[in-house]
């Protein structure tokens, strides 16, 4: 064994609060999405009261989007901004769903298709630390509520940036650092009991949704995660707090 797979085999990352070799993350992190993937919209609404339709909508109206363009919803999951992104790119567009979990990408594949959106929309399982797209390929991309989950997310920034054409957007929507200190109080109180609660009510797992809470608390923070996007390559980078910053949209560009 070399040196630097010694070095990879004594490394850690983290899975919620919990340290764990960080070859083992995205085996653990496909587990709770193979678990959650069936019951992932019902929750998503009941979680955020369905507040989560008005991030999403924010994140749609700040991409911009035009007819004929190319789109990348990154860790897309059950296809929420897909499906838009489709109407609003038309026939001579494309929009991709990319996820790493595949029974994500099944889920989502299977309501897209209910509501009859299948012309220019295709399905990648991809992991977003090496994209298996073109340099210079899209307009815009977006990753919605997936980057907390990626192992190297310095990394995953880097190849979101080869794969955008110049000119092009990334749009990050993620939980982040609530602004108030008795928001955050209250916001700890709800994650980390009601939500495990909810989660075994609804979809008979506590555990993974005690993961969800936790993951959220090591995410960075607002200022972190746009240095991050300069570090990989992006330009103009901003970010607006909704809710209280308990979930912000970080927006950068490619020139």
């Amino acid at each position: 064994m070399s040196n630097s797979d010694n070095k990879n085999n004594r490394e850690t990352i983290d899975f919620g609060f919990e340290q764990i070799p960080t070859q083992e993350k995205e085996q653990r992190v496909a587990g709770v999405f193979h678990s959650v993937a069936d019951k992932y919209d019902v929750m998503n609404d009941l979680m955020s009261f369905g507040i989560h339709r008005l991030w999403k909508k924010f994140t749609i109206d700040h991409c911009h989007v035009r007819k004929g363009q190319k789109i990348l919803d990154l860790a897309g999951g059950t296809g929420d901004l897909t499906a838009k992104f489709s109407q609003l790119v038309g026939e001579t567009g494309q929009v991709i769903l990319a996820d790493i979990n595949d029974s994500m990408l099944k889920v989502g594949r299977s309501k897209l298709r209910d509501k009859g959106l299948i012309n220019n929309i295709e399905y990648v399982q991809a992991n977003a630390e090496a994209l298996p797209f073109p340099d210079n390929y899209f307009d815009c991309i977006t990753i919605s509520f997936g980057l907390r989950n990626v192992t190297d997310k310095a990394k995953a920034l880097r190849s979101m940036w080869r794969v955008l054409k110049p000119g092009g957007r990334l749009l990050v929507l993620e939980f982040s650092k609530p602004q108030h200190q008795i928001l955050n109080k209250a916001y700890d109180l709800y994650s980390f009991h009601v939500l495990p609660l909810m989660g075994k009510v609804v979809a008979n797992d506590s555990e993974s949704y005690r993961y969800l809470a936790e993951s959220i608390r090591m995410h960075p923070d607002q200022d972190k995660l746009k240095q991050m996007m300069f570090d990989a390559g992006f330009g103009d980078v901003k970010y607006y707090n909704m809710t209280g910053g308990i979930v912000a949209l970080h927006r950068g560009f490619k020139f």
